[in-house]
């Protein structure tokens, strides 16, 4: 542990501490869900190979994707684009450290699932997200009630992943207002309160808290988009975010259309 000449710890050691403190109680927390959902631990190969291709992520292409998920009526969800424009969300994420690791990890899994349908022999079924709620409710594939038989279904995992992907929304669109004295740890945290953490157990909500505060500052997420200069981030932003928004609104009147908003 290192000192000040008075006997204090000095802020170096203080924040490496927090660090791997952090970095502790994400690896429990991914412990636990391993052991809860087997999914979470046959996607660890693909996370692995998400996390290695870091270098290669771009915001930018990222949601380019999800402004092609949109059809030409601008009303179909297409899933192959909102599958793309997720890895690449996975990417960002990864490429902060293990911070984001809890909802990283769990998305591989998701997009995992939902390629399988997509290379299926029901494969035309999953080409928008419309075409997947109306094929797996006319076909009887979704548990509304409780998990049973069909806990892979297609609309309950694009269900989490649009739970996921508001949050991601909510802490972007803060990011595209912010200033360069506002704090990340911040913006994400109110973010993840007004969505993700609804859903979330305790210990999952008090350990994403803990992680947050380990964020690095506007300046080191704005790199990480690999987009440009500061002002270059914030166009690109705001043209932009409006198509994840629109991504999203479509995907929640179209659960909420079909009650699925809450399946277990």
């Amino acid at each position: 542990m290192t000192r000040t000449a008075r006997g204090g710890i000095s802020r170096r050691s203080s924040s490496s501490k927090t660090s791997q403190c952090v970095e502790c109680l994400l690896q429990r927390l991914l412990c636990k869900l391993q052991v809860t959902d087997p999914n979470l631990s046959r996607s660890h190969s693909s996370f692995l190979k998400m996390t290695e291709a870091v270098e290669n992520f771009s915001l930018k292409d990222v949601l380019a994707d999800f402004k092609s998920c949109l059809g030409n009526d601008n009303q179909a969800v297409l899933m192959d684009y909102y599958l793309s424009g997720w890895k690449g969300l996975v990417k960002f994420m990864n490429s902060l450290g293990t911070i984001f690791t809890f909802v990283s990890k769990d998305a591989v899994a998701k997009i995992q699932i939902m390629e399988g349908y997509r290379n299926s022999a029901e494969s035309d079924k999953y080409i928008s997200l419309q075409s997947m709620v109306a094929y797996e409710l006319a076909a009887k594939l979704v548990d509304l009630e409780k998990r049973s038989d069909h806990p892979n279904s297609g609309c309950r995992t694009i269900l989490r992943l649009h739970r996921a992907l508001r949050w991601l929304q909510l802490f972007l669109d803060r990011l595209k207002t912010s200033t360069a004295e506002s704090k990340t740890s911040t913006m994400c945290t109110n973010a993840y309160n007004e969505s993700l953490s609804n859903y979330h157990p305790w210990i999952i909500r008090k350990t994403a808290t803990v992680a947050f505060c380990a964020l690095p500052n506007r300046d080191a997420f704005f790199d990480v988009m690999n987009v440009g200069t500061s002002d270059e981030v914030m166009a690109m932003l705001n043209e932009a975010m409006p198509y994840v928004a629109e991504v999203y609104e479509i995907t929640q009147q179209l659960y909420a259309q079909h009650n699925l908003l809450d399946l277990p």
